[in-house]
């Protein structure tokens, strides 16, 4: 054989090397593929799989808990919750003493009360109960069990949730002339909190309890039979935990949430079909009012109510007098059909009615600051011109012009009146508690609530790490909290 031509060789040999090179640098590109994929549990026979663009991996250590956490207190003894339950026959299942049906029929469903079995037509769906209010604190308990973000180590716990029935307890001692008696539960109770480990963390300052009744049942001022209520809220350590409850009071640790109403959705999609519902309902009525008259609360203007209403043929009225508005069938069938729902002042300040006409898409009108706006802050719009109308009724005396009510109504423009009521229809969402066996996407009346529990701690603490005093405003009357407001828009 002969020689090769000159510079052939060397051609060959930088020729081999080249392609040595690049099979090696395929060989470590697939080798280090395959250790990513091992790393990362990644399937290569799935490498074709492409992430949605702005979809970004979650961190698996990342705690979707954290600053969420609440610790239940079911170590708290049962002479506090459970026992009233089993000893339902013996509590009243109104505001009134034994004089009313004891509490065990509104105990079923976990407390929502007997389902609605036949609403000849005038309720959308099966999630209706007839749901007794007084009930709340065992409702929110039964939903709190149902809480994602429950926690049995206390130390992760950003509140406390103390599952202490203070309206049941009420409807037994609150008409004892024996204050001994009637502060009982109360003392007992801050005596067992005081002592368990938790207190010491923030001393009760991210305890929270709820009840099924007014703050004003647990603010006796003087020790004096006479005297409305126990003195729950005025001990030292109650001082120091938030009460959750159906009427707030001017102290600034005793804070509304909405009444129960009737519906207690079990899917989303029953809230969007009764939202649809009410927004398509025809209203023949331009107001209603469903209630009955206080003759013996002084300077109560339901008598004048009453007869604005009756005196006018575009507004229906339903007496409350007869157990008309036992069946919430009834009460919903008169909301549906007006365009506004007159909302005076109850026993109290508050209504669950004003609940049932929201629910209803039936436009509120409020006589008094106290009756919604300054009381259910989480809940409903800081403008309330936005879902409402304000006839301020300083006296009964500002009622006595004839067809006043309808006057101030009739000159509503229709466009405000359409804007008012899809803002009513918008917020149903937040006013209800959706039944405690489900879970809806939308926040409900009760995730609400555990929020702004979580919020309101957490200023605390930050109180706390500045150095400064967490009494300070914690607790704190706020003596402009109901009065009229010097305008009204």
């Amino acid at each position: 054989m002969g020689k090769p031509p000159p510079g052939k060789c060397s051609q060959e040999v930088w020729f081999g090397l080249l392609v040595s090179f690049l099979l090696c640098l395929v060989l470590l590109c697939l080798n280090y593929s395959t250790s990513l994929g091992a790393n990362n549990g990644i399937d290569l026979s799935m490498s074709k799989q492409v992430r949605p663009i702005g979809v970004t991996k979650i961190n698996d250590t990342e705690d979707s808990c954290s600053d969420r956490y609440i610790y239940i207190h079911e170590d708290l003894p049962s002479k506090f919750n459970s026992e009233f339950l089993i000893n339902c026959k013996s509590i009243s299942a109104g505001i009134s003493s034994s004089s009313t049906p004891s509490m065990c029929p509104d105990l079923v469903n976990l407390g929502l009360g007997p389902k609605i079995e036949n609403s000849d037509g005038v309720l959308a769906n099966e999630s209706w109960f007839i749901t007794n209010p007084y009930l709340l604190e065992v409702i929110f308990h039964n939903k709190m069990k149902k809480y994602e973000c429950l926690t049995s180590n206390s130390t992760l716990a950003s509140a406390i949730y103390v599952p202490f029935y203070t309206g049941m307890d009420a409807s037994v001692h609150l008409w004892n002339s024996n204050l001994t008696i009637r502060d009982s539960s109360a003392k007992n109770l801050v005596k067992w909190l005081s002592g368990q480990p938790e207190w010491k963390k923030m001393w009760g300052r991210d305890h929270f309890f709820v009840s099924g009744r007014t703050s004003w049942d647990f603010r006796r001022v003087r020790d004096n039979s006479s005297e409305w209520g126990s003195k729950l809220r005025f001990l030292p350590e109650s001082m120091n935990m938030t009460m959750l409850s159906m009427e707030g009071s001017l102290w600034k640790n005793d804070i509304a949430i909405p009444y129960p109403t009737s519906f207690h959705p079990a899917k989303d999609s029953e809230v969007v079909q009764w939202q649809n519902r009410v927004r398509q309902q025809e209203r023949p009525y331009l107001f209603a009012f469903v209630g009955a008259p206080r003759p013996h609360l002084q300077g109560s203007i339901r008598g004048k109510i009453i007869d604005h209403c009756q005196a006018s043929t575009t507004c229906k009225f339903l007496h409350c007098g007869e157990n008309n508005c036992h069946n919430p069938v009834n009460i919903m069938r008169v909301f549906q059909s007006s365009v506004y729902c007159l909302q005076p002042r109850g026993d109290s300040d508050t209504r669950r009615s004003a609940f049932d006409a929201i629910l209803a898409g039936c436009i509120p009108v409020f006589f008094h600051p106290a009756t919604a706006f300054s009381q259910y802050l989480w809940y409903l719009p800081k403008n309330h011109t936005k879902y409402s109308v304000f006839i301020p009724v300083r006296d009964v005396k500002d009622l006595k012009e004839e067809g006043i009510i309808e006057k101030v109504l009739q000159g509503i423009s229709k466009d405000r009146e359409l804007a008012m009521r899809e803002e009513v229809i918008r917020i149903i969402p937040k006013l209800v508690y959706a039944d405690p066996g489900s879970r809806l996407d939308t926040p409900d009346a009760f995730d609400i609530a555990v929020q702004g529990i979580l919020e309101r701690t957490e200023n605390v603490r930050k109180v706390i790490r500045e150095g400064r005093d967490p009494s300070i405003g914690f607790a704190e009357v706020d003596g402009t909290k109901f009065t009229f407001p010097d305008t009204v828009d």
